[in-house]
């Protein structure tokens, strides 16, 4: 089966999705995810996008172990 409406939705913007990364700064790269950085939102590509949500999830499972231990310190 053909897959003709593939990336469909970016053809609409301004050279198709397609511009510079406000993280990383590679050229030429499609920026489509939307973040507040510094209270600025700006567009980032799709790996940095990775990397943002990957660092997230390392600090919330590191926080999460010292959350738990907190209270039984606390209690006794």
């Amino acid at each position: 089966m053909s897959k003709n409406h593939r990336g469909a939705g970016i053809r609409s913007l301004p050279a198709k999705g397609r511009g510079t990364c406000a993280i990383c700064g590679k050229t030429d790269i499609k920026v489509l995810f939307e973040k507040d950085i510094d209270g600025k939102t700006v567009k980032i590509c799709k790996f940095c996008n990775a990397n943002l949500k990957n660092k997230a999830m390392k600090e919330a499972r590191a926080a999460k172990p010292a959350a738990e231990e907190a209270p039984a310190e606390a209690a006794e």
